[in-house]
């Protein structure tokens, strides 16, 4: 199970019915969310000021079409239909004036659904207030997850559902090994629910609590964070 699925990516399969998306700013992060986009099926247009950029992503074929355009007129964007499509990519990162002038440009234009990348909380505070649906901390996510992996080496993957609850998919922690779903008492020890079991990539969902666990198995919890925190290791 790909718990990665329900987070920026997956949000953005199940935000609107359309499979068409338009990036804007096309440095790593940008690149990366045209790329898997693009080989997820999708079709995607590249933009950016950057003519080099633009011609780079259309050389390494990792979008149907790439424009050289600047995001902060909104005449330019009219006119080369970046209004038309419904989720658009605002990969801007660095530059707070023009990811905020660009956003505010989408959401005049009538675009339905706009994700925007953030580098800090005042950033994030601007792309709400100029209509952003989505706001989005890359660098800080990725940091949380290293931070995460390090102390949390048995967890396989995980989704945050709120700053408190997540979802996680982790291996079988040894003081598990061996002992039954009824008796590891998840919800009354640790505040989690078991919501799958899998073994060699095959899940078992909503399991008997007579289920007797194993090493080398995984489990996926539904809880709080602080429950996820106190679990073996």
């Amino acid at each position: 199970m790909n718990l990665s699925s329900l987070g920026f990516f997956g949000s953005l399969r199940s935000t609107r019915p359309s499979k068409q998306f338009a990036v804007i700013g096309l440095g790593r992060f940008g690149r990366a969310v045209c790329q898997t986009l693009h080989n997820s099926g999708f079709e995607v247009m590249g933009i950016d000021s950057d003519e080099k950029r633009v011609a780079q992503l259309l050389s390494d074929n990792l979008a149907v079409r790439a424009i050289e355009l600047d995001s902060t007129d909104p005449a330019a964007l009219k006119e080369a239909g970046v209004f038309e499509f419904n989720t658009i990519i605002v990969a801007i990162g660095n530059y707070v004036e023009e990811s905020v002038i660009t956003t505010l440009n989408l959401k005049d234009g009538g675009v339905e659904h706009v994700v925007a990348k953030a580098s800090s909380q005042i950033h994030e505070k601007l792309l709400k207030k100029v209509g952003a649906d989505l706001v989005i901390f890359p660098e800080h996510q990725a940091g949380c997850e290293l931070a995460r992996s390090l102390t949390q080496p048995n967890i396989l993957d995980r989704f945050d559902l709120d700053p408190e609850n997540s979802i996680v998919e982790l291996l079988v922690p040894e003081a598990f090994d061996g002992k039954t779903i009824a008796e590891l008492q998840l919800r009354n020890k640790y505040d989690l629910t078991l919501l799958a079991v899998s073994y060699d990539g095959r899940f078992t969902i909503n399991p008997l609590p007579s289920r007797r666990l194993r090493r080398g198995e995984a489990i996926v919890v539904i809880g709080s964070n602080q429950g996820l925190g106190a679990l073996p290791t």
